[in-house]
């Protein structure tokens, strides 16, 4: 009797029973704003309040300009209390505003804050011109970006009518990262332990049936940039679109932007980006460069 159940006990190693191979751990539930703040629970020095009032701000977006209490408390994670009183400090000091009592939207006022930014660092006053000058001699639309909390942030946009995506991009708009060339070029300027940890965070969402959508695939498109300096994304984001990009360095060769070109697919093949828009992108780069090591 022990000799069979010890037998029982003892199974092979083979017969283990083993998830199927096709089964893949889930990402990471996305970090809401309340729980970053929760973080720093103890250093003194922190201002939950100011972290709620930041986080209320940037919870509208493009495709959410009015939002309810209860909408905003769900996107942040913020109790609705103290969202309420998050809104009326900003309504008190114009950078919202409310008509029915009910849902809520910026006011103009907001821009004075990213005002600040854009009129101080020398990179985006420096970069208007090129891309400026770019456009005019392709006549395509150009931009610079940077990455930002693992998406990008468009900081500077040529002077131009040209709409290329379904959604009006603007000084301000975000993109994801794995799917378009200014987010390829940025990341390939992580680190590896950065890299592994904006992989568990971020899910590579398949947009169009072109999308890289595997950490692998993402990791070997990002040796490419590494290896060639720039990155073409043909059709990843959105069907119809191609862009180009290049990064832009700082003195220690990091990458700190980037800045790109976008195009239709039908009027410019990849080939053709690569021969005539990759140069002058190349040089605004360089320009830019030497800018920064000033």
């Amino acid at each position: 009797m022990a000799q069979r159940t010890s037998a029982r006990r003892a199974r092979p190693a083979s017969s283990v029973v083993k998830p199927p191979p096709d089964i893949i751990a889930p990402n990471a539930p996305p970090v809401t704003p309340a729980a970053e703040i929760q973080a720093f629970t103890g250093d003194p020095n922190f201002m939950a309040s100011l972290a709620r009032g930041l986080a209320v701000i940037r919870a509208f977006t493009q495709q959410r300009r009015h939002l309810t209490i209860a909408q905003l408390s769900q996107r942040t994670g913020i109790p609705r209390a103290a969202v309420r009183r998050c809104l009326y400090t900003l309504a008190a000091l114009g950078y919202v505003a409310t008509e029915d009592g009910r849902s809520y939207a910026l006011r103009p006022r907001i821009l004075a804050l990213g005002h600040a930014f854009l009129s101080s660092t020398p990179l985006v006053y420096a970069v208007q011109p090129l891309l400026d000058q770019i456009t005019s001699m392709l006549h395509e639309s150009s931009s610079m970006a940077v990455l930002e909390n693992d998406e990008i942030l468009y900081i500077a946009r040529s002077s131009t009518t040209t709409r290329l995506l379904s959604i009006e991009l603007g000084i301000g708009s975000r993109l994801p990262a794995y799917c378009t060339s200014m987010g390829r070029v940025l990341l390939a300027g992580l680190s590896a332990a950065e890299l592994e940890s904006y992989l568990s965070r971020v899910p590579l969402v398949k947009l169009t049936g072109r999308t890289v959508s595997t950490a692998d695939e993402l990791k070997g498109a990002l040796q490419a940039v590494r290896r060639d300096g720039y990155c073409v994304v043909d059709q990843e984001l959105e069907i119809g679109l191609r862009s180009i990009a290049v990064p832009v360095l700082d003195r220690n060769g990091r990458s700190v932007a980037a800045i790109n070109v976008g195009t239709q697919s039908s009027r410019v093949s990849v080939s053709e980006m690569e021969s005539r828009f990759l140069p002058p992108l190349r040089a605004a780069a360089h320009e830019l460069v030497l800018l920064l090591a000033r």
